[in-house]
């Protein structure tokens, strides 16, 4: 893989994709929304709209629950929501799920599961972060070889 151009990989299911500044393909991925071609194994974001992250984590649980463990055998897995935590904390969101409860799942993601989860403000920011963030592990680890993690054997509570 040396030299490898830098492309980011759009998964396929992907409603409304980010526009980025570099190369971008449409691929199905295993898991995620986001990654970059030829690192697929290695790394994947998951986008969450504030709306779509309230409904995974309040109503969408135990399937989101089964995503959260695909995510962990990745080199660097991450969900990013398209919000800011503030608006989450003072409960500015549709749907009567209670603050607690929202702030509890998110922290839940990064200490059950160690998937960080970044509140990125609006689309645009969250855009500019992933494809940072994308670029960053393509330079780093586009010429290492691939080691593959394998899943853990039973799921986190």
């Amino acid at each position: 893989m040396a030299g490898a151009e830098f492309i980011i990989a759009v998964d396929t299911r992907e409603q409304e994709p980010w526009g980025f500044s570099v190369p971008v393909i449409r691929k199905k991925l295993d898991a995620g929304d986001y990654s970059n071609v030829g690192l697929e194994p290695r790394i994947t974001v998951e986008r969450k709209s504030v709306q779509d992250f309230l409904g995974t984590v309040i109503r969408g649980r135990d399937r989101f629950k089964q995503e959260l463990l695909r995510l962990q055998v990745y080199d660097l897995a991450c969900v990013v929501v398209e919000g800011n935590f503030r608006d989450l904390l003072d409960g500015r969101y549709a749907g009567g799920a209670h603050p607690h409860a929202v702030v509890g799942s998110a922290l839940s993601i990064i200490v059950d599961y160690g998937i960080p989860v970044y509140f990125c403000s609006d689309r645009q920011a969250s855009c500019r972060f992933v494809e940072e963030l994308l670029t960053r592990f393509h330079r780093r680890f586009a010429e290492c070889p691939l080691e593959v993690k394998t899943p853990p054997s039973s799921g986190a509570e």
